[in-house]
């Protein structure tokens, strides 16, 4: 897939101090790009309906509070009776909750991400085939919740687990399946995927690993701790909410000093660090705006 992380943001024509760089894979990634833009466009082409997204479309309110006052609002809870457009997010959903919009009488407008889509198909493939399925991932995830749903209408032998302990309960189930297979939730991390595919190595056979992290996590991530190796600060900005932000934070403190902040606000927080850091890196997650990234820098001159 073609990482278009739009933050058009350099450090040339934004005339930053040499001590403080921006990462150039920060910010919206593709499928938050196209969900925000593409809400917005529902929107302006159905004025007089009720538009309304099944979650936060994206983990950041400020976004959030933007498309509230365009009249797109965030259900918590999928109501019995409905009007209008019901979007699906990024995260993607089970077949019943697609089925519940409609039952409920909202038109389904799906936005599920194409990278999320590819691990949902992936996870079903392998069902299908008779694999035991290990989704590598965070159980309260919305997308985890949405690929394990997915499998299991095909295959109940479905496990879910971010840690090699959450595995050991079904050690003896593991061992006597014939195929393993396994996928990835899209924002995990790399070294978290294979700490599980090194427990489940030695468990069996036929071991089928489908690497579903998404590209622009990938790259993110790498870019990211490229330039933690050369920064005496790495600023991580993005929802405390957001998988792929939290994870870009955890990776980047056992390199060097770490804070992750949400806006520019939270700077003053960490003044005394921040003072005798020579060479500080910004970083954002794939649910942040550009405008919170300026401000961050603003903040920093």
């Amino acid at each position: 897939m073609k990482f278009s992380s739009q933050v058009q943001l350099k450090e040339d024509n934004l005339k930053l101090p040499k001590e403080i760089r921006l990462a150039k894979f920060a910010g919206f990634c593709y499928g938050v790009k196209r969900a925000v833009e593409t809400v917005k466009k529902l929107k302006q082409e159905n004025p007089e309906r009720n538009i309304c997204v099944l979650g936060e479309l994206i983990h950041n309110s400020q976004v959030i509070e933007e498309l509230n006052a365009l009249g797109i609002s965030s259900l918590d809870v999928l109501p019995e009776n409905g009007d209008g457009i019901c979007v699906v997010r990024s995260h993607g959903e089970s077949p019943e909750v697609f089925a519940n919009i409609q039952k409920a009488g909202f038109e389904v407008y799906d936005l599920t991400c194409p990278d999320v889509k590819k691990v949902q198909q992936k996870a079903i493939e392998l069902a299908k085939e008779g694999y035991y399925l290990v989704i590598v991932g965070k159980s309260e995830h919305p997308e985890v919740i949405a690929i394990k749903a997915n499998a299991e209408q095909y295959s109940k032998n479905v496990i879910v687990a971010v840690e090699v302990e959450q595995l050991k309960p079904f050690e003896k189930e593991l061992k006597n399946s014939k195929k393993i297979g396994v996928v990835v939730q899209t924002t995990q991390m790399l070294s978290t995927l294979n700490k599980i595919v090194e427990y489940l190595t030695p468990l069996t056979k036929q071991l089928l690993i489908a690497n579903t992290i998404c590209q622009s996590t990938s790259m993110r991530q790498t870019e990211a701790k490229e330039l933690a190796h050369t920064s005496d600060l790495m600023i991580v900005v993005g929802s405390k909410k957001s998988a792929n932000t939290t994870h870009l934070a955890e990776i980047l403190k056992d390199i060097t000093n770490t804070i992750h902040i949400e806006t520019e606000v939270e700077l003053e927080n960490y003044k005394t660090l921040i003072d005798k850091s020579e060479k500080i890196s910004i970083t954002a997650g794939a649910s942040t705006p550009d405008s919170v990234i300026e401000k961050v820098i603003e903040k920093l001159k």
